[in-house]
């Protein structure tokens, strides 16, 4: 606020207000992975966002979501690079004893609790199927 800086106290607003509509709405505490949670959802929301803007054309408006995107990256973790996430997902696969694809939801189980937030579960599920196959 003392920076003046107007467009980021509006997305942190924003992120506040979403934080405490969901202590409110669901009467407990948002804990750690809560919070982790929404802020990945409100990150996708603004991705799909940006890219239906720019492929309608109002570049302006792309560039607001880019931005609110941008702020929110910011109080995540940070993603797993290709080569770490492989190696996570193997040491996944020896610690469950996963043969096949018919074991992979115990492996995607383990990776969405061991990974909270510092894994692209679109990207972690295609790996996984192509080492179970």
């Amino acid at each position: 606020m003392r920076a003046r800086d107007k467009e980021r106290v509006a997305t942190l607003r924003m992120v506040n207000a979403e934080l405490k509509r969901v202590e409110v709405d669901e009467r407990r505490e948002v804990t750690d992975e809560d919070a982790f949670a929404i802020l990945n959802k409100m990150l996708k929301q603004r991705q799909d966002a940006e890219s239906q803007f720019r492929d309608a054309g109002r570049e302006d408006l792309a560039a607001v979501e880019a931005y609110e995107s941008k702020v929110i990256e910011e109080f995540l973790p940070t993603k797993m690079e290709a080569e770490e996430l492989e190696a996570f997902i193997k040491t996944l696969i020896e610690e469950s004893q996963a043969a096949g694809m018919q074991d992979m939801g115990k492996v995607m189980g383990l990776l969405k609790s061991q990974g909270q937030g510092r894994v692209d579960m679109g990207k972690a599920g295609a790996l996984v199927k192509s080492l179970l196959a």
